[in-house]
Parts: structure tokens; sequence; C-alpha cells
């Protein structure tokens, strides 16, 4: 129980009504929806983000734990106070607090429910792509801790593909801002950490989010096979056509014959598995995507294909699906879904392994998959909850099932999370270096450990002192006397293994020699340059599975030449030639290709990198769905070689779009330029970029303007060719005459033009913005932008500027950046001549956060020696 101290010093901060500490009141919050309990000392109900700051310094002053909850339905312990506390209940934060048509954002509250934010957002024809099955109770909070996906992941991705902010508050009562509105901040990606990260960092109270345009129709089908590894082959081959459902869903015979009888959906009971598959887009095109899904299906061994005519069908056929839940409690009053994800291609394989597990424990269970995305959920029926030699054997059995998924090269999780129910299965998938890395992001948010304990991490042995079983308080790694640090000719480290470059950083560390990776341009004197020219090349090319994994010093051009032989594609690109994948990701370069692939964040599965303190480890795993403890991946993209050495990388694959055509239009009138492109960005689905440029040559004819507005839309034929049509409808519509439609010019080609020309006289900036702040930038900004060449990315709300100087440099960035800060966006430089450079500030942003990516940085690179010369930002290695 509390203190009667703290008890009283709680009762002080809130008004009566919002803490309860009554047992009672608190045997509500003893549970969430899965098996796990605990019982919480207190809960409190904040009403805004002053009452969480109150509670947090309150926590800390009395160390009391606090667990964040929304709305109890996550399936891994997470909400579950197993070591006492307070439960901050955030049920009165739920409002919407702004949606953007135009820009397609949102901010939000972080108990609003999942369901009411996609029914607020659909009435602007808008869309929340992650859609987790609890949708109807789960809250955006909620899933943003969980990092939640849904049967709508393999198309659209999961929760971190759609957060672009958070407003958390930090162990010391500190409310700050990460990310935000505009895009790619100058900061380390402590929003993909938070992410995912269970309540375990601070608690949110504010979510930045992103919107897609709704899909005008959908068409659903069911389709029967013999066999599981019919089904698994049978969806591959429509990956592989280049044909991307919504959804791609399977059920084992095991499940269909438990449900079948309660919801009565006409499955048939003999099939050995059962896909349900859903095409979204164009209503005038979806028969044709249907027609060709269903020939691959035959060809496969489908059959009994049942295409839902209306919606009425269409709902019979998620009848089943849904009512897994349902049907298994009327047979059993409570039972156990193990989480758990495998490279597609292992789905079959590994079904027969867990069939073998529950046999061997005598259990019964049936199997639903997120077969596009090889997520498997074995659902454990438990008839008697009160039999604890029943339930020693389902936590046994279901320990096994995740050891089999890891062996296959799979997570623990792919979407509910570890929390208590799996945190001791941890070292199943992660190394020792690896759990010591996310115990530096845990010490670098919340060094007392104040928010969720035990929560993710293996649980202490009695008596231990250390944070987790088996491990020291800080990783040490054995250090090599004899090892000397082998130079090239020129003086440049070339490690050819992440072991060697690992070794290589320990020594630099330990002799207090600073480094420097990437361009030379920025090395500072006496900095050792690291080459990745030897960490290059294709390791592992996996195409049933769609990734690739290469060496972080290998170009993307190299890639991309050996993929298209292949037929598959990454859907990434550079303006330079030579640039390598790690050089990409560590600076974070996103083409205007995100607006239809997402961003460099969103295609790297997983990495190798070696840390300076010597630890080699490995971020992620190469499947979609991994919510395995924190995101390892996401702080290095963009962190400038500042936190580690990127050795070698995993990148999704996709197959080449079928069709890819491209508006022109040139003109003279730049508000009417911004107000067409409004116009176009509101009806995009299959566009793939949509850019305003000035004073860039394209490689063919163009039409005349001093601008030109070129829209592009790439994918299936029947849906390109329909979204062409309707844009130029719609131009006409607004009185625009002169269209030029061509296959040759991709809005992609004007970016990297921009990027190219003039590299060696002229000062290129990225400002980022809200998108619906950049029309006004550009035109308030008008003066300024009167001699430079510039391009707009209008569906990401970045502007790249080229400015050859006529004034001095310093006057005309600090302008430009002074606007751009009111507007919660960034202005920093990228590149130019050192002649220009030098004496700027390449930032000027200092992130809210900064505190943590201090002492993140402290913990992975202990004397400061990564990358100094970047200066990113200028204050982050002050404290050495």
């Amino acid at each position: 129980m509390l203190q009667e101290d703290a008890l009283q010093a709680l009762k002080a901060l809130l008004p009566q009504g919002q803490i309860f500490t009554d047992r009672a009141s608190l045997i509500a919050y003893e549970v969430d929806a899965g098996v796990d309990k605990g019982n919480p000392e207190g809960v409190v109900f904040p009403r805004t983000v002053e009452d969480v700051q109150r509670i947090v310094r309150w926590a800390t002053e009395y160390h009391v734990p606090l667990i964040g909850r929304g709305a109890g339905t996550g399936l891994s312990g997470g909400a579950v106070a197993d070591r006492g506390g307070v439960i901050v209940q955030f049920s009165y934060m739920n409002h919407i607090r702004d949606i953007d048509i135009y820009g397609r954002s949102i901010v939000v509250e972080p108990a609003l429910i999942n369901l009411h934010l996609d029914t607020a957002v659909s009435k602007f024809d808008l869309y929340f792509p992650p859609d987790p099955s609890s949708q109807r109770a789960s809250t955006i909070g909620g899933n943003v801790s969980e990092n939640s996906g849904g049967p709508h992941c393999f198309k659209y991705g999961v929760t971190t593909n759609y957060i672009t902010g958070l407003q958390v508050v930090l162990a010391d009562g500190k409310s700050v801002r990460i990310g935000g509105k505009a895009f790619d901040y100058p900061e380390y990606d402590l929003c993909g950490l938070l992410t995912g990260g269970e309540g375990t960092l601070g608690l949110l109270t504010c979510i930045y989010g992103r919107l897609i345009r709704k899909p005008p129709a959908v068409k659903t089908m069911l389709v029967v096979f013999d066999s599981v590894e019919q089904a698994g082959e049978a969806v591959s081959a429509i990956i592989a056509a280049g044909l991307v459902p919504a959804t791609m869903e399977m059920m084992d015979q095991k499940i269909s014959q438990i449900i079948e009888p309660f919801a009565q959906a006409g499955l048939p009971l003999d099939a050995e598995a059962i896909l349900i598959i859903e095409v979204d887009g164009y209503p005038e095109s979806l028969d044709a995507q249907i027609e060709e899904i269903v020939q691959i299906l035959k060809a496969h061994g489908g059959s009994g294909i049942r295409v839902a005519r209306n919606e009425e069908e269409r709902t019979k056929i998620w009848l089943a699906r849904k009512s897994a839940a349902g049907a298994v409690t009327r047979l059993s009053p409570s039972y156990y879904t193990v989480d758990v994800t495998v490279p597609r291609s292992k789905l079959a394989q590994t079904l027969a392994e867990v069939n073998q597990i529950i046999d061997h424990y005598g259990l019964r269970a049936g199997h639903l998959l997120h077969a596009g995305d090889g997520n498997l959920h074995p659902m454990i029926l438990i008839p008697d909850p009160e039999d604890p030699e029943l339930m020693k054997r389902i936590h046994q059995a279901g320990h096994d099932m995740v050891a089999c998924c890891v062996r296959m090269g799979g997570s623990l999780s792919g979407e509910h999370g570890i929390g208590i129910e799996k945190r001791d299965y941890m070292p199943l998938m992660h190394s020792q270096a690896e759990l010591m890395a996310m115990w530096d992001v845990k010490q670098a948010f919340d060094a007392q450990n104040i928010f969720n304990p035990g929560k993710i991490f293996p649980t202490p042995e009695k008596g231990e002192a250390s944070p987790f079983t088996g491990y020291s308080s800080r990783y040490q790694t054995p250090l090599d006397e004899t090892y000397q640090l082998k130079l090239s000719e020129t003086g440049t480290f070339e490690p050819d293994s992440a072991e060697e470059a690992a070794r290589g950083l320990l020594y630099l560390t330990n002799h207090d020699q600073r480094a420097h990776i990437g361009a030379p341009a920025y090395k500072q004197e006496n900095d050792i340059q690291i080459n990745t020219s030897a960490l290059r090349g294709i390791r592992e090319f996996a195409p049933d599975d769609l990734y690739i994994t290469v060496g972080a010093g290998t170009p993307l051009k190299e890639v991309q030449d050996y993929l298209a032989q292949e037929q598959k594609w990454l859907a990434l690109e550079a303006p330079w030639a030579e640039a390598t994948l790690g050089g990409l990701i560590a600076a974070n370069i996103n083409s205007p290709l995100r607006m239809r692939y997402g961003a460099i964040r969103e295609q790297v599965l997983c990495t190798t990198v070696a840390l300076a303190d010597g630890r080699v480890i490995r971020t992620g795993r190469p499947i979609v769905k991994n919510v395995a403890g924190y995101d390892l991946t996401k702080p290095f993209v963009g962190s400038y070689g500042t936190l580690g050495l990127l050795c070698d990388v995993t990148l999704k694959l996709t197959v080449p779009p079928r069709s890819r055509r491209s508006i022109l239009i040139g003109l003279d009138d730049l508000p009417t330029g911004f107000e067409w492109s409004q116009k176009l960005l509101q009806r995009a689905l299959n566009m793939s970029s949509l850019v305003l440029c000035k004073g860039v040559q394209a490689s063919v004819s163009v039409p005349h303007g001093k601008y030109l507005l070129a829209c592009t839309v790439e994918g299936h034929p029947g849906d390109v060719e329909l979204e062409i049509q309707q844009a130029e409808h719609l131009l006409h519509e607004q009185g625009c005459e002169q269209i030029t439609i061509q296959d040759a010019l991709h809005g992609v080609d004007l970016w990297k033009t921009l990027l190219t020309t003039n590299e060696d006289t002229a000062l290129q900036v990225r400002v980022g913005l809200p998108l619906i702040e950049l029309p006004a930038f550009v035109q308030k900004q008008s003066t300024l932008l009167e001699g430079v060449s510039f391009l707009a990315d209008l569906a990401s709300g970045l502007l790249y500027l080229t400015y050859t100087p006529e004034t001095e440099a310093q006057t005309w960035l600090q302008a430009i950046r002074q606007e751009a800060l009111t507007k919660e966006g960034y202005a920093i430089v990228t590149n130019g001549p050192l002649a220009i450079r030098q004496g700027l500030d390449p930032w000027g942003y200092v992130p809210e956060a900064l505190s943590v990516m201090r002492a993140l940085k402290a913990r992975w690179d202990p004397q400061g020696i990564l990358n100094n010369g970047m200066g990113f930002p200028s204050t982050l290695t002050s404290a050495h």
C-alpha cells in the first residue's frame, strides 16, 4: 500500500473524483484482456497535460511506479500493475484536437477510441489504416504504446508508419514534443522508440498522425484449399504478380470447425485452409484485379471461391473471421491467444510444428493467421482457468511455440507486445548486447524505472541487483589488449565485418580518438575517417519473404540493378549514383516516393550495428510485424552516424509498378499552382509524387512556364488510368487548359536533378513544414526565393532549396529558418561547398527532448567519439 505521506501528497494533486485507492475501485484494474494479474495501489484520472505532469513529479519524488492505461484491451499484461504502483487511467483525455483535411493529419489525445477516430475522419474521405481487431474499444494511445497491427497491415503497415509526433511527459515531469506535424525533424527518432515502448518510457498526452485517402471501393472473397502449404504458396504467387491486396487472412480447419457452428457463415468444414482476400481501390478496376487473383488461386489449388457481390455477402464472409473469439468462448470459459510472427515462407512449416506442440501437451486449439505478413494466432482453449496443472501446460506450450518461431527467424510477438506475458522469453530472441541496448534506452528515458516497471525485460532472479536475469547493470565488452587498429594507406579505418568494426570502435573509444563516418567534407582535423566500402555486397536475397540484406556500404544503384533482374525493387531513390544504403539511412534521405511507399524508416526492417563501446547489436528482424521490445532500428535512421556504425541493412522489397504515368503543367502563377495541387492531393490514391518546382531543368521536353507542376501515378494499370483521367478532369474544371501526359518523366526525376545541379557552387537547404503551411510559406518568402531554384514536395511538406549566394548566406538562411520555426517546422543545410557552409549552423533546431538524445548518445558512445563534426544537433555532445 502507499505510504501515508505519499497518499496525502497524491490527494493534494487532483480534485476529488480523480483519485481512487479503495479496494472495491481497484479490482477493475487488476487485469487487462490477457491472463496476467496485478494489484494496483491506486488509480488516477488526469484531465490535462498539467495533471499528468503533477502525477509524474509526485511518483518520481516518492518512487511509486506509474502504469498508463487506456481501454485495457491489451493481451500481454502491459497495463497490469504486477509490481504495485498507481494506474494512470487516461479516460478523460479522449478528444480530437485537430483534423487537417488538406494536410491529411490528425492531432488526438491518447484515450480516443480507434473506431471513433476512423468514423470522424471518414466524413472527409480519409482513413487511419492501423485497425487492430479490438478497434471498437482500443484507444489510439494504447495502439501507439503496443505498435498495434491488424488485418490490413500487409498493404498499409502498422501504427508506427502513421505516427509523426508525440507529446510525452518524461520522468522529470517535463512535457516535450517529439517529432510533430512536419516530417523528418533533425533529431533522433525517439518517436519510433516510444511507439511500441509499452508505456515504459513516458506517458503520452498527445499524438500526431497521418491519414490516407479512404479507398472508394472494396471487394472480398473467400477461397478453400486442401492444405496450408497450398494457401501459403497462393499468397506468395499473388504478391509475386505485383498485386497488393488490402488483406490476406487465413483460417485452418480446426478454427473453422470451432467457428462454423457458432457463426453459421457457410464455412466448409472439410477445408484444411481458408483464405479471406480483400482488395480495395477504384470500383472500375477491382473486377479485373479480382479476376487475376482468382486465376492465381485456381492455379495453386484454390476452390470453392466466393466473391462477395454486395455488402451483405461481404459481411457474411468477415463474420467468420471476426466470430473466432465468440465461438471459442462458447466452448470454453477462457482462451489464450499466442501471438508470433515468422517469415511468410515458413508459415506452413511453423504451423505443423505448432500443432505438434499442441498435441504434445494435450490441448485444443485453432489457428488464425495474417497470412500476408506471417503473423500466427493459435487460440488455445482453457476449459478450467483455475486448474494450475492445465495452466502450466498452456504456458509451457506458449513458450515452445515462441521458441519455434524464433528458430524460424521470426519474432516473439507480432502485435500484442511483450508486457508480462513474454518478458522472460526475450533472451530466446535477443542477445545479451541487444537486451542491454534496450536497457540503455530505458535508462536514457527513465533512469529511476518509474514508468511501467517489470514490463519487456526478463524478471530479475531473487536477490539480484541487476536490471534483469543474468546480466550486469552495464554491459562490458571484453577488452582485447592485443588488438591494434588497422588503417589503410590513406589513414582510414575500413572494417570488413561488424565484429571488426566493433573492435575498431572500442579501440578508438579506449584511446579517446574521435572518428568520422560518411562524407569527408564534414570530417574534423585529426578524426579517423571510417570507410564502409569493404562492407559491401548482397548478403541474403529472400524473394518469397520480400526482403534483401546488404552490406551498408553497398550503393543503392548496385542493389537496384541486381533486383531488376529478379523483377523486384526497393521503393527508394537517391540523387547520387554512388550513394550507399547505409549513408541514405543514416542521413534519412527521403524522395517524393514516400507519398506512396512510405519513408525510409518504414523500408528498413532490421540492421546490424557496431556501437562505440564494442557491442554488435542486431536491431529488428526481417519481418513486417515485430513488437518484441523497443524498435532499436528507428533511432539509427537519421542519426548521421552519431550513435553507431551501420554494418548491414535489411530492407523491404516490392514488385516494380506495372504502370507509371505523369501529368505535367507549366504555369506562371504560383498561387494557382498550389491551389491545383491541393485539389489533386485530396483525390490522391495511387499517386507516387506531387511536386511543384522552379528552375529545375528536366531531361525531356516539358510545358513552358516559370513553374512546373508534376503529378505521377503508378501501380495497377487500371488504377493508374482511372486516377490520371480523374486528375485531368479535375484540372480542366479548375481552368487548366494545357495538360501534358507522358510516361518518361517522374516527379522524383525533378527532385534528383535539383539536388545534383550546381552542387559545387550552391547551398542546399531542406525546409520541413506542416503540409498545410507550405503554400503560404513559399509565397511569403517569395522575395528570398526570387533567385533560388526550388522543389516543393507537396505530399510531404518538404521544400528543397538551392541557393547561390548573392548576399550573405547567413542572413538569407536565418530569415528562412526563423519563419519555418514559427510554423513548427525547421530548415537545415544538407549540402554545399565548404566556402559557403563555413560558419553556418547546419541545423538551427534544438529538439525538446535533447536531454534524452544526450543520454542515449552517452550510453552507446560513452566517450563521444562518433561524428562530432556533424554537430547533430550542435549541442548534442556538449556534455563530453
